[in-house]
């Protein structure tokens, strides 16, 4: 993977890396989380924190570790608040994404959705599939 400075991971790539530890958003994630700089904004810790607290993931993983991750991102990561808003992707709930990116100066979006994929590259930001970052 090439080394992008500024970070956006989209949510199931992040639920991804906590629930399966050895899937390629987890081994890309863990190269993210040592070589760059993952970005936030309110909305998209949120959707994480609203999706990890679903009593699904009980048999996955413990609420416990879930709280634990998200407080080990919330220290890690860097919230950019939210100036500019986008509406370019031909799904809205996924703009948020592209809202963070374009306010954080993002290099590097990493998602498995094709509605975001199929933006590549957007106003400069690379957006990659977890397998096209580690090829890349």
């Amino acid at each position: 993977m090439s080394t992008f400075a500024r970070v956006v991971a989209d949510t199931s790539v992040l639920v991804s890396r906590l629930i399966l530890p050895q899937s390629l958003p987890a081994q890309v994630l863990r190269q993210v989380e040592v070589d760059a700089l993952l970005l936030f904004s309110e909305s998209t810790m949120d959707e994480l924190a609203d999706i990890l607290s679903r009593p699904k993931f009980d048999c996955y993983i413990s609420r416990n570790d879930r709280r634990g991750f998200l407080q080990r991102l919330g220290k890690i990561a860097e919230f950019i608040p939210i100036v500019q808003l986008v509406r370019e992707c031909r799904d809205p709930r996924d703009d948020k994404f592209l809202d963070v990116a374009l306010n954080g100066q993002a290099d590097l979006i990493i998602t498995g959705d094709t509605d975001l994929l199929a933006l590549h590259p957007w106003r400069g930001v690379m957006i990659l599939s977890p397998a096209q970052c580690l090829q890349h």
